[in-house]
């Protein structure tokens, strides 16, 4: 994978940009590589340069990402004015539930359809996924989709104001949590230790509705990259995107392992055996 600047608005024009029609909802979706289909969300606030590496990543391991547009502007580094209003107007949007827990964001809808249309596209057993931050839970509901087989949570946020909170509707979780066991699936999760937003209690209460189909990760706080954009030093000030802004690209880094068995469960869940 070619280096590019992290501090440097990315042009991403190695991915295939389409306008994805689904449940009557356009949205952009930047698209790239071959394989089985893994979907990657992007954190707050939008695709910054450093989610557009993790996808990278997760193209060179040997998927076909699809990466959608949800909020933000595409590519730009996160400053923390732009980013800020970013933040609240999705706070505000009929397509997320930013703060009650117990509820559902309605755009995990459409993001259930675009499993299935990539399922369709790139064939293979399944389809994985992964959300951050604002989208951390997203991957959780999307189990509500047949075809997602490798769920991965990294700093769910939401919901905002609950700590122990979850953010997905009751009805909604039992029948994940019947779907893991039934299907001997697993859901992977990682924060950081010092993470404000994404505290113990969330981890712990995910453990008690999907018990040991459940598997977390916390990495040190000291493992956390501190050389970060505007938005994250202003707004965010700890310890929090373990794969993206906050990770440090250099062998041995936890964070790196962090990618690393990320890339691997996608292998292990969605590449058929030889």
């Amino acid at each position: 994978m070619a280096v590019r600047s992290m501090k440097e608005d990315d042009p991403l024009d190695d991915f295939a940009r389409r306008e994805i029609t689904l449940d009557g909802v356009a949205k952009r979706v930047y698209v790239a590589g071959s394989g089985p289909a893994v979907i990657v969300m992007t954190e707050m606030p939008g695709i910054s340069p450093h989610v557009a590496r993790f996808a990278r990543w997760v193209r060179d391991a040997g998927f076909t990402v699809y990466m959608p547009s949800l909020f933000g502007r595409d590519g730009a580094v996160p400053g923390a004015e732009e980013g800020a209003a970013v933040f609240q107007r999705a706070c505000i949007s009929a397509e997320f539930r930013a703060m009650p827990a117990n509820q559902s964001s309605p755009v995990t809808q459409w993001l259930r359809a675009l499993a299935r249309l990539a399922h369709q596209e790139c064939g293979g057993p399944g389809v994985g996924a992964i959300g951050m931050c604002f989208t951390g839970n997203f991957a959780l509901t999307m189990m509500l989709e047949p075809s997602l087989l490798a769920p991965v949570l990294s700093q769910p946020a939401l919901p905002l104001n609950d700590p122990a909170g979850l953010e997905i509707a009751p009805e909604d979780i039992k029948a994940v949590r019947d779907r893991l066991e039934r299907e001997d699936l697993a859901v992977m999760a990682y924060r950081f230790a010092g993470d404000r937003f994404c505290r113990a209690e969330r981890f712990a209460a995910y453990a008690a509705a999907l018990g040991d189909r459940f598997i977390g990760r916390v990495l040190p706080d000291s493992s956390a990259n501190t050389d970060v954009a505007p938005f994250f030093a202003h707004h965010v000030a700890c310890p929090h995107s373990v794969v993206t802004a906050h990770l440090i690209d250099e062998a041995g880094q936890p964070t790196i392992a962090a990618r690393d068995e990320i890339l691997s469960f996608f292998a292990r869940r969605l590449v058929p055996p030889v």
